[in-house]
């Protein structure tokens, strides 16, 4: 039996075929070589160190080294979502924000987050902090690994 394929899939088989693949990709390898050249560059005393990873126009997936604590913060129009890599560290999210500044439109520090749930982080725990949502990580040992991302609010 002879099956018959409709023109419009035809002309489209070309087009499809040829299509490039806008997928941005990091293997093990390259994420752990990034990590590497990350702590050879942090300079002593330095707290915190970001590099995008992988990337889609102004939207990336970046790695986090943190050796210091951050101030406490909130993304007001984005979610937060991050991957835990290596080392170990808390996380303090929800509750209210004390004595909160706009730092950047998309970025609020304060002093500290009251009424918060505090979370051990280990690597592999998996993190999404909705938009809006206070925030805060602490570092236990020497270092904190996140690869994280900051999606815009479905608001938006």
């Amino acid at each position: 039996m002879r099956m018959l394929l409709p023109l419009s899939m035809l002309l489209a088989a070309p087009a499809m075929a040829g299509a490039a693949d806008p997928t941005a990709f990091a293997s093990h390898a390259e994420v752990q070589a990034q990590v590497a050249a990350m702590d050879k560059a942090m300079t002593p005393g330095q707290g915190f160190a970001w590099r995008p990873l992988v990337r889609d126009g102004d939207r990336s997936a970046a790695i986090e080294i943190w050796k210091k604590p951050g101030k406490p913060a909130v993304h007001p129009d984005q979610a937060e979502y991050a991957v835990v890599l290596a080392g170990a560290g808390t996380l303090i999210s929800g509750g209210t924000l004390e004595a909160a500044r706009a730092v950047k439109p998309d970025l609020t520090e304060g002093d500290r987050i009251v009424g918060g749930t505090t979370r051990r982080l280990a690597p592999g725990d998996v993190i999404l902090v909705p938009a809006g949502v206070p925030h805060w990580f602490g570092i236990t040992g020497d270092r904190l690994v996140l690869l994280g991302t900051k999606w815009p609010s479905a608001a938006k």
